[in-house]
């Protein structure tokens, strides 16, 4: 399989069970390690399924 591919459905998949903190207008400055680490996994995912 292609690599794209496969972070394409992750990609998905994190689109559904992850939330949306820009939806919910997270300050950085603010955010947990937790979700940092949920944003990051997110934009990776999503720049490398591009």
């Amino acid at each position: 399989m292609n690599y794209k591919v496969i972070f394409k459905i992750i990609a998905v998949c994190n689109k559904i069970i992850l939330p949306s903190y820009t939806k919910r207008r997270l300050n950085l400055s603010k955010a947990s390690k937790y979700q940092l680490a949920i944003i990051y996994w997110r934009y990776i995912i999503t720049s490398k399924s591009l």
